[in-house]
């Protein structure tokens, strides 16, 4: 069993015993938490949005999360099943002072999450989450009396309010993409994608929509991280070219990965860069990602004259660089694109769009755009934990070893050199440490984390 704590919010695998996972117990107590948080901020606060990815363990958890906000005397706004982009355009747009995402995002069947919402819409901070945590740690709230609990409303027009949103945006041409008439094929893990993205992409003006594993029962059809490994499915129906573009999200529809009329994967680093590409012509300003993130971004930044900046991992960080920058669009080498102009949430909805409209205008194959990319590959590698892995330990020894080179340590250690990078870090949202490196080739990147390894193994 696992329970996770962090900037990413609430993180378990359901079942066990309380505190070991994310049971029933747990649930409670930190949904509770989360309300007394909001009070204590905020004592006018009275409501708040939840909304649910398709698991299979979601419908329980729901029940307890409204159930838990309720007895803290909030009224909750319940708009169902829902990405994590749309329930934190709900939150702002129905005046909340708070939201939950029930979703583990991409990890396996098994977990689920609470992703905790300010009145934004926005993740709160990390001294934020840590408050919340120390309320639950000591069980200090204090639920509403009789006449004072809260009562659910549902609104599940969310969904359709989200697409017009997207669809209204200045740089998103529905005409040009109509005209193109594109076929597009779509792989949303049995999850909310399965809904939302096809009703997207029709309101965009894409007649020919091939669906895989768009039925919304949270019995994911394969692992459901998009990234290679787990798209064998859809690149295997692209190879038989059946569609101009696939494109794949993940549970909660913030991520979005791309694949090429070949088979091939865009790679999800790329998703990122040809958004802003694309964002870049038509809006010069700064652009930010994370640590972790290609450097491709960067270079495209500056292609446009423009300037580029890194955050530390998560969203929350990455957003809160783009307010200090003034950044015109950004987010996360996992295809998580940031678009200030709709919102500051990563939003796989806003990248098809945008994507589709610079295919639309590019006249260009997926495989052409990619061409014109600078061109770098990513390994991305992990380290299981074990309790005796002193982690702090591990990342002082491999800046110590590396000292002579650029070292970045606001998350975890990045090594800079000449040609390539790697980034070291404990993950957020799973029990292990990530190891990124890029470089030229992937034959080179994996040598760079071959290195690193070989470091950590010694220690």
């Amino acid at each position: 069993m696992a329970l996770i704590k962090s900037i990413s919010g609430i993180r378990g695998t359901i079942g066990g015993r309380a505190g070991e996972g994310l049971g029933g117990v747990d649930i409670v107590k930190f949904a509770s938490a989360y309300a007394e948080f909001i009070r204590r901020h905020n004592p006018e606060a009275s409501r708040i949005v939840v909304g649910r990815d398709a698991r299979i363990s979601g419908r329980m958890v729901d029940h307890l999360v409204v159930g838990s906000l309720m007895s803290m005397g909030f009224d909750v706004i319940n708009i169902g099943l829902a990405t994590t982009p749309t329930t934190e355009l709900a939150v702002t747009g129905l005046g909340a002072d708070g939201g939950i995402i029930i979703t583990a995002s991409h990890n396996p069947i098994q977990w689920n999450a609470l992703k905790l919402l300010n009145s934004k819409g926005e993740f709160l901070s990390d001294a934020e989450g840590k408050e919340v945590i120390a309320i639950a740690d000591a069980d200090d709230y204090t639920f509403a009396e009789v006449l004072s609990l809260g009562k659910e409303y549902k609104d599940e027009t969310w969904a359709m309010r989200h697409v017009e949103m997207v669809k209204n945006l200045p740089l998103v041409d529905c005409e040009a993409i109509a005209k193109a008439g594109f076929t597009v094929a779509v792989d949303a893990v049995n999850s909310v994608g399965g809904i939302v993205i096809p009703q997207l992409l029709r309101a965009l003006g894409v007649k020919n929509v091939v669906e895989l594993n768009c039925e919304a029962t949270g019995r994911f059809a394969h692992t459901p991280e998009p990234i290679p490994e787990n798209l064998t499915q859809i690149s295997s129906l692209m190879k038989e070219g059946v569609a101009d573009v696939g494109f794949v999200v993940d549970p909660d529809v913030d991520r979005l990965a791309i694949v090429m009329e070949n088979g091939e994967m865009f790679v999800e680093e790329y998703t990122l860069v040809a958004v802003a590409d694309y964002v870049l012509g038509h809006t010069p300003g700064s652009t930010v990602s994370n640590l972790s993130s290609s450097r491709a971004l960067r270079d495209v930044t500056e292609k446009h004259g423009c300037s580029y900046s890194a955050a530390a991992v998560g969203e929350v960080n990455v957003v809160t660089k783009m307010k200090e920058t003034g950044a015109v669009i950004g987010g996360e080498g996992n295809g998580g694109v940031i678009y200030p102009e709709l919102h500051y949430g990563r939003d796989a909805l806003v990248g098809v769009a945008l994507f589709l409209t610079l295919m639309a205008k590019s006249g260009k194959k997926v495989t052409e755009l990619k061409a014109g990319y600078p061109k770098y590959a990513i390994a991305k590698n992990k380290i299981e934990l074990t309790p005796d892995i002193d982690v702090d330990a591990i990342l002082e020894a491999v800046k110590e070893k590396f000292s002579n080179e650029r070292i970045t340590d606001i998350d975890g250690v990045k090594i800079d050199f000449a040609d390539s990078w790697v980034h070291l870090r404990k993950s957020n949202t799973e029990p292990i440490i990530r190891i990124y490196s890029e470089a030229e080739t992937m034959e080179k990147a994996d040598e760079l984390a071959g290195e690193i390894k070989r470091v950590i193994a010694s220690l």
